[in-house]
């Protein structure tokens, strides 16, 4: 049986598992704890800086979340079309999922990573990331005019529900972005989602720049 070795607060951790839910592909969690030394000893071997999530399937070890939504697209289908099969509509959910990636959830981790190292968060680093963010809403409010909201859940999908979730917490996402907000609404209302957010409610203490009394 397939194994994923994350925590249920993180947010790459998410990603991978909402394509599992989404599926109901049988799987294993192996939880990254206090009282789980060996997963993290695992984790720390399998890839160049020992990051999760990591997914093992037999004699396979396959970290970077896209890459193990990849991978359970192509050797574990479902109803979920997780990628496209045209190459060059998947070539285009690609691009889309290094936005939420690199545009969102990487730029608000700025902010947690700062408050982590420096026990508070600094006004420039406020600001940089407030207009980074802003910025990226902006753009995606325009990207979902074509974009149809559905209950399908695909790589984009995977993508989006986690690095919204935390972002809009840090970043609030502004009411001239109605689209955006809305997106984020349903994107929590899935049940794959939804799976997610129920599972990290215990750990909200730890966000390090204090959980909103919401979502």
């Amino acid at each position: 049986m397939l194994e994923l070795y994350g925590h249920p607060f993180s947010s790459y951790t998410w990603k991978a598992l909402i394509a599992l839910y989404a599926n109901g592909t049988p799987f294993r969690f192996m939880v990254l704890d206090a009282d789980h030394p060996e997963h993290a000893a695992r984790v720390q071997a399998a890839s160049p800086l020992g990051k999760f999530p990591l997914l093992v399937d037999g004699a396979q070890e396959i970290f970077e979340a896209s890459c193990i939504i990849e991978h359970l697209a192509l050797h574990y289908p479902g109803a979920a079309p997780l990628l496209p099969a045209d190459p060059a509509q998947a070539l285009a959910m690609r691009m889309i999922d290094r936005v939420f990636d690199n545009y969102v959830m990487n730029v608000m981790q700025e902010s947690v990573d700062e408050a982590i190292r420096c026990g508070s968060l600094s006004e420039a680093t406020r600001q940089r990331v407030t207009a980074k963010l802003e910025r990226s809403y902006a753009w995606i409010e325009r990207w979902l005019a074509e974009y149809p909201q559905t209950d399908t859940v695909s790589l984009i999908e995977c993508a989006a529900a986690p690095s919204l979730f935390y972002a809009d917490w840090v970043v609030p996402i502004p009411s001239a972005c109605p689209k955006l907000r809305s997106w984020r609404a349903h994107l929590l209302a899935l049940p794959p989602v939804a799976h997610c957010v129920e599972d990290a409610r215990p750990y909200r203490a730890y966000f390090p720049l204090g959980a909103p009394d919401r979502d």
